[in-house]
């Protein structure tokens, strides 16, 4: 199905699902490719690796093709998609157990500037915005809920990895997809009450995982010229290897984080000095071109350098930034082995 096209209606998808689970692989391609976005989104949630989640919808599709005549229609196929997804996910973490680490003292601090992040989830991936474009559903359609919900931030993504899986489950599957208990309850095969008793335990934990300032997440929004604007005045602190102009846009207690590396920098005068030695003067690594890019609904710089003799501008790190109050109070800083992810060219 093309970008923008509509999804097919109910009784033309139930037409499609008959033909799908008698064994129409066509079919059942095109029905699964328009689920494919949002379960890769839901995946994502869940594992806080797009790479991963790539794998676990990929092994959504094998799973439901080979159960398809299992489907007998006593639910909608995109719930009993979504069963599949998260059953996917909940093995692949079973398998691959991940826990946030404790964190070290920061690299750098500003004198005063307090605490924070005490722990670090050393497998997160940004999100390229490009891939969170929806098919135009309409308003009525389960996929517009999906979209204008998208709890899709770093900020949010990096709490939600502090859940066990089943909470983890629960909490997207209640609070960001909006399920009844009764229907989560279905998915995961367990009683209502024990879907209550999860969502009770998850969200204080979330709220403890959340920046401060962050206590509830906001339905997704275009970026606006304000975040527009402080993106290329990011963009121009590093092109013109200015620490002023960087000075200028952060946060007193902002936070630098560098995943998968423990390093991690704590302060806006911190991540200055941090910055400085790498940008300005004799130890300068060389030359800077930057891209402008979103990631996660995020502003993010995709960042090129020229080092002394060569002649073009190679990948060398992207900066996803959480803006507050027009100031830039966290930047998160993945290396050059993200670029493929986000499109990005290889060089400038």
């Amino acid at each position: 199905m093309a970008t923008g096209e509509a999804r097919p209606g109910r009784m033309e998808e139930a037409a499609v699902v008959v033909a799908a689970r008698a064994g129409d692989e066509t079919a059942f391609g095109r029905l699964f490719e328009d689920y494919r976005r949002e379960l890769r989104v839901h995946c994502y949630r869940m594992l806080g690796s797009f790479e991963d989640a790539e794998d676990q919808v990929q092994e959504t599709f094998l799973r439901a093709w080979r159960r398809r005549e299992s489907y007998e229609g006593r639910s909608t196929f995109r719930a009993w998609l979504y069963r599949i997804a998260t059953n996917a996910c909940l093995d692949f973490l079973d398998r691959h157990p991940r826990r946030p680490r404790p964190r070290q003292e920061p690299v750098v601090a500003s004198v005063g500037a307090g605490s924070a992040l005490r722990t670090q989830v050393h497998w997160i991936q940004p999100y390229p915005d490009r891939l969170l474009e929806p098919a135009a559903p309409g308003d009525a359609e389960p996929d517009a809920t999906v979209v204008a919900k998208e709890t899709i931030e770093l900020a949010f993504l990096v709490a939600i990895q502090h859940l066990p899986p089943r909470q983890r489950a629960v909490l997207i599957l209640r609070d960001v997809l909006g399920w009844s208990g009764q229907e989560t309850a279905d998915l995961l095969e367990v009683s209502i009450a024990t879907v209550k008793s999860a969502l009770q335990r998850a969200r204080p934990t979330m709220r403890a995982h959340l920046p401060e300032r962050r206590t509830d997440w906001a339905p997704s929004a275009d970026p606006s010229a304000d975040e527009r604007a402080l993106l290329q005045r990011y963009i121009d602190a590093v092109e013109q290897a200015d620490p002023t102009i960087l000075a200028a846009l952060l946060r007193e207690d902002a936070v630098q984080t560098m995943p998968p590396e423990p390093i991690w920098i704590l302060g806006g005068e911190a991540i200055v000095e941090g910055w400085r030695w790498a940008m300005v003067g004799p130890e300068a690594w060389g030359d800077w071109r930057v891209l402008p890019t979103w990631a996660n609904r995020q502003p993010a710089a995709a960042a090129y350098l020229r080092r002394p003799g060569e002649a073009l501008f190679s990948p060398s790190w992207l900066g996803v930034l959480r803006v507050e109050d027009g100031l830039v109070a966290e930047i998160t800083t993945f290396g050059e082995g993200v670029f493929p992810l986000l499109g990005l060219p290889a060089t400038l």
